[in-house]
């Protein structure tokens, strides 16, 4: 009889269990479409647990122009080749000053007008830190081109990754940005297995390379982190078009990335907005609260 009761008991909890969690989830999908709602915009919402189990996803599966998001998939490729040996962090590379075309935002060409030269793991930096548009360029060329990136990731079995064009190209056609593209749930799930290292893609040094170079992120300080208390470590890459003149749309404003708890837990959170006709600070703050949504609905379930 005790036994039975036990078993009784036992399984009561697991329902009790399983029915908070189901609200819980429920709680957050609801916070993030009163987020969302009467804003004039498209907004993409994946959310992973510390074991990048999804725990959502709005617009998951629809396709976002990514605009510098793409940076860290450079990133990821570039380290891949340096542990192969095709290539070294302290590696030199000249940037010519014919290479610092005026239309890019680059902070290399801030401080180097003249151009140039620089190691690889520098360049990183810039590109993934910094969002550096040279950077990137002279990154790509390196590696063999836009498709060559694709190519990488489709090879290890990633799917909804779209990358055909760099930055030069990307920023002087405002048509042409939405073939590099993906979507919330496939930027969740690079994320994920590549900070977990499940499939060896990369060497210790390269993951800790990555993960430190993503953590010291200086741009889209409003999004991801906006709303999150003073100090949070978010290892994140940003991305934006800016706004089309003739049209008053945005086209990406992109946020994805790593978010820790004070408990040193974490979750993984991708947020895309795209087709917006609100102003920078707003499509910014989206962003800022549904990763402020998941901080608390995360903070919550660890108490």
């Amino acid at each position: 009889m005790k036994k039975v009761i036990q078993t009784a008991t036992l399984l009561f909890l697991l329902v009790v269990s399983g029915g908070t969690f189901a609200q819980s989830k429920a709680d957050l999908t609801k916070k993030i479409q009163e987020i969302t709602l009467g804003k004039k915009a498209v907004v993409g919402v994946a959310i992973s647990d510390i074991k990048g189990k999804e725990i959502l996803s709005i617009n998951g599966s629809k396709r976002f122009p990514m605009q510098s998001v793409f940076k860290f998939h450079i990133g990821l490729l570039m380290l891949s080749e340096i542990d192969k040996g095709k290539f070294s962090l302290e590696q030199k590379i000249e940037i010519p000053k014919k290479n610092l075309l005026p239309g890019l935002y680059s902070p290399i060409r801030d401080k180097y007008p003249e151009g140039a030269t620089l190691t690889i793991a520098e360049i990183l930096e810039y590109t993934v830190s910094k969002s550096d548009n040279v950077g990137c360029d002279a990154l790509l060329l390196l590696l063999g081109g836009p498709q060559a990136v694709e190519g990488y990731f489709s090879k290890n079995g990633f799917k909804d990754v779209s990358i055909k064009i760099n930055e030069e190209v990307m920023q002087n056609n405002w048509d042409l940005q939405f073939q590099n593209w993906t979507t919330p749930i496939a930027a969740n799930e690079v994320l994920g297995s590549f900070f977990f290292n499940k499939k060896k893609l990369l060497s210790r040094k390269s993951y800790d390379f990555i993960w430190k170079i993503m953590k010291e992120t200086e741009t889209g300080m409003a999004r991801l982190k906006g709303q999150l208390p003073e100090n949070t470590i978010v290892a994140h890459k940003t991305g934006w078009s800016g706004t089309n003149k003739a049209t008053g749309i945005t086209a990406a404003v992109n946020d994805i990335g790593i978010v820790f708890l004070p408990n040193g837990q974490h979750f993984f959170i991708s947020v895309f907005v795209t087709d917006s006709k609100e102003d920078a600070a707003t499509n910014e703050k989206i962003i800022a609260d549904i990763a402020k949504a998941g901080w608390d609905h995360f903070v919550r379930k660890t108490k």
